[in-house]
């Protein structure tokens, strides 16, 4: 009976030997995972890579949202400024010198409140663009105010980056099935 409860002893240390090793590799497999700088830099860059990209679509289609917003409304302000000065213009050449000379200066007052009123969107839109480039972290300020100079390599290095994520998703999927 002693041989047994030997034998049983030394089968119940070997289970916790092999748990032991087992826990002890998870362990050492985690600390390896947490002090792996280089691949968590490299997954913080592409994530911020991704950001700065996504973050300059959004402005450019902002920036041109509102260039196209004002070019449409001091269009449409300058017709009307265009029709009230004609109509003005007849109505000055019918009653008298004096009204002509209060009617032009109603009409470049007018001009010069627009042409105010567009400065001042343009400011904002400026401004807009300006706090959007202040909150890209400063690593990434001179590659995405590149990016907002010069949009077509950014496009072209986009595209060649998808082609080789997609290249390597698709190899591995290959590599897996094999």
């Amino acid at each position: 009976m002693t041989d047994r409860a030997a034998a049983d002893g030394a089968a119940e240390l070997r289970k916790q030997i092999a748990q032991t090793r087992s826990q002890l590799g998870s362990t050492v497999e985690e600390l390896a995972a947490r002090t792996d700088l280089r691949g968590r830099a490299k997954a913080r860059a592409a994530d911020l890579k991704d950001r700065a990209g996504a973050m300059t679509v959004q402005l450019r289609s902002t920036a041109s949202q509102a260039g196209h917003t004002v070019q449409e409304r001091a269009g449409r302000a300058g017709h009307a400024v265009q029709e009230k000065a004609a109509h003005a213009g007849h109505t000055v050449q019918e009653k008298s010198a004096h009204a002509g000379h209060t009617s032009r200066s109603r009409v470049e007052n007018t001009r010069h409140e627009l042409q105010d009123r567009g400065a001042h969107v343009a400011t904002g839109v400026r401004d807009k663009a300006s706090r959007a480039e202040s909150s890209v972290p400063a690593p990434l300020r001179a590659p995405v105010a590149f990016a907002m100079r010069h949009p077509r390599p950014v496009v072209i290095v986009a595209a060649a980056g998808a082609v080789v994520v997609a290249a390597g998703v698709l190899g591995r999927r290959r590599a897996a099935r094999c």
